[in-house]
């Protein structure tokens, strides 16, 4: 029999794992607590686990080892449709012979409630996701963003302890994806319901993310909030997925890092150096003190509208780097040019052994 989860928490894994009769692991071993009123994202590439997560959260899968407690219950062998839960896909399945108001209240008529009841529950959803206006509408006389208010309106009108989502708008084009990026976090600020978010796209994540669970090869890698996670990632993996980054491997001494020749001061010990190319500060002559500073040619550029992408090659046997300028300090700059670069050694994250 399996523990309550705190109070504080929506839902809480503990110890879970998910193992296919084919021997193929889904998940290892994964902890996770789930706080009230947060947008937790479950982020990673695909075949990390997450929808798998998500579907364990569901009662959609049961998991081979440990224990999912929601709303403070332990939900070993709850089905589906007994778990205060609901799950959104990317197909959205509106029922397209009924009304956005009927889409809304096809929930809570199945809970049998009366109909000043239903009425309030789908007046308040439509004013939640501002549909208001569009209650006599079919969903075929919807936009895809309108579609996907409908949606999530549905599934909030059951008042789910937590409302899970399985990349719900990777079938959207990039700028309606990115409006209603927007949209789902104000829904959920408004409705203070508890989202679990399932997306692949970092980007994605960084905006509607309160916590990010980054995972990996079924596992859980680091759990913070999205600037914790991009500024000071965990392992190697978590610095290259979440961002670009220059990796550079060697041995520490006394914070001092060595590779092939190659010595530059850094903030601890570990065997990895992460060096986002923002941080990095080029100049034909830098006036600025630095703890790492070095003669560098440039190799190459990228022009990105605001931004602009050099790759740089220090002197013998040190790395080739990447830098990152605003485009207002990269005029002047070009391949081919001497310059110095340099960064603080607090700067760089240092990395130890991923497990």
């Amino acid at each position: 029999m399996g523990v309550d989860a705190p109070s504080h928490l929506d839902a809480q894994l503990v110890g879970v794992s998910k193992t296919y009769p084919n021997g193929e692991a889904a998940v290892t071993d994964l902890s996770l607590d789930i706080r009230h009123g947060e947008f937790l994202s479950l982020l990673g590439p695909s075949g990390c686990g997450k929808s798998t997560t998500l579907r364990i959260l569901a009662g959609l899968e049961y998991p081979t080892a440990g224990t999912v407690s929601i709303a403070g219950k332990d939900m070993a062998n709850v089905p589906p449709n007994r778990r205060p839960t609901n799950l959104i896909f990317q197909k959205l399945a509106l029922f397209p012979h009924l009304t956005v108001a009927e889409n809304i209240a096809f929930g809570p008529r199945i809970r049998r409630m009366s109909r000043a009841e239903v009425r309030s529950v789908v007046g308040d959803m439509l004013d939640l996701v501002e549909l208001t206006g569009y209650a006599d509408r079919k969903p075929a006389q919807l936009s895809g963003g309108q579609q996907q208010r409908v949606a999530i309106a549905r599934a909030l009108a059951n008042r789910p302890a937590v409302l899970l989502l399985d990349e719900p708008l990777g079938a959207l084009d990039l700028r309606l994806r990115v409006q209603m990026q927007r949209v789902l976090k104000k829904i959920q600020q408004d409705s203070g319901t508890t989202f679990v978010f399932v997306t692949h796209d970092q980007t994605e994540a960084f905006t509607v993310s309160d916590r990010i669970a980054l995972m990996n090869q079924g596992r859980l890698e680091q759990v913070g909030r999205p600037d914790e996670l991009y500024n000071r990632p965990a392992t190697e993996f978590g610095a290259t997925f979440l961002g670009d980054t220059n990796i550079v491997r060697g041995t520490v001494n006394d914070r001092v890092l060595t590779a092939d020749g190659f010595t530059c001061r850094t903030s601890g010990p570990g065997t990895a150096l992460s060096l986002r190319p923002e941080v990095i500060s080029m100049r034909h002559h830098l006036t600025t003190p630095f703890d790492n500073r070095f003669t560098a040619r440039v190799a190459d550029l990228t022009f990105q509208g605001s931004t602009v992408r050099y790759q740089v090659a220090l002197p013998g046997d040190g790395p080739d780097l990447v830098v990152q300028l605003p485009a207002h300090e990269a005029v002047g700059i070009a391949p081919g040019d001497e310059v110095e670069i340099g960064w603080q050694a607090d700067a760089a994250v240092m990395l130890g052994t991923e497990v």
